[in-house]
């Protein structure tokens, strides 16, 4: 059995002093694959070390809506050029996020989601899509994109909204919270679309699932969200993770 972690931030600074102890141990916990994701360009260059690193892991490159107003064109060229990377097989995490009233604009996250998801089309990569309260304007805008796919990331939309984007060819990703006590939506969601386009992620530092919530997450937890997802689909451990991890290496073309 060989987890694949499709949502990892392992860069993070809060893995600054055990970063090679938890990677040391991935295997042990079950996890062969690991897709450490970009946020902005110091943390897309920081993903592409890694993935350099360790035979394991693979980025993606791009920015996130939160830094949307700080998104430029001279990052959309250092993501053409990082793209070059073997192992960068995505652009992302990339998306729209209306939550907090501070945040970038709604034009900022547009056009800076618009012109990433342009680059995912040039480069022929798929895309991995940070959607939050924002539902109506991120699915209008990939209307505009129907030869690019990818997946959208700790979903949490409806089950409707999900079955209509795995119409469309793309991939749902579920995180810790499908564990949590009150998480319904999630759990519906599981129960509604195919297995084969279920992905599991940690989005680690974050969404620890239980036991471990509220403390920092890391790819070594994923199997607390696999068994959950396991149970849910009425299969083994082992048959959840040998399908989600063939979907995220069918997206990601890792052979």
């Amino acid at each position: 059995m060989k987890l694949f972690d499709s949502h990892a931030h392992l860069d993070h600074e809060r893995f600054g002093e055990d970063r090679d102890q938890i990677f040391a141990e991935l295997e042990s916990a079950g996890v062969g694959y690991v897709m450490n994701v970009g946020c902005n360009l110091t943390s897309s260059l920081r993903s592409v070390a890694l993935a350099k690193k360790y035979p394991f892991v693979y980025a993606s490159v791009g920015t996130h809506p939160d830094t949307a107003d700080r998104f430029s064109d001279a990052d959309l060229a250092m993501y053409r050029n990082l793209a070059k990377e073997e192992k960068v097989r995505a652009i992302g995490e990339i998306g729209l996020d209306y939550h907090y009233p501070d945040g970038p604009s709604r034009m900022d996250q547009l056009r800076c989601c618009t012109a990433q998801l342009e680059l995912a089309r040039e480069l022929k990569l798929p895309v991995i899509i940070h959607e939050r309260e924002a539902h109506g304007d991120m699915l209008d805008l990939l209307r505009g994109f129907p030869d690019v796919t990818g997946v959208f990331h700790c979903f949490s939309g409806s089950k409707e909204m999900a079955e209509d984007i795995v119409r469309r060819g793309w991939y749902i990703g579920f995180t810790g919270v499908v564990t949590f006590h009150n998480a319904r939506k999630a759990v519906e969601t599981a129960e509604a679309i195919p297995l084969e386009r279920m992905l599991i992620e940690t989005d680690c530092p974050y969404m620890a699932p239980e036991p471990y919530r509220g403390q920092r997450c890391d790819s070594r937890m994923i199997v607390k969200t696999a068994e959950k997802l396991a149970q849910i689909r009425g299969i083994s451990l082992e048959e959840l993770a040998d399908a989600t991890a063939e979907n995220a290496k069918r997206l990601f073309g890792i052979a």
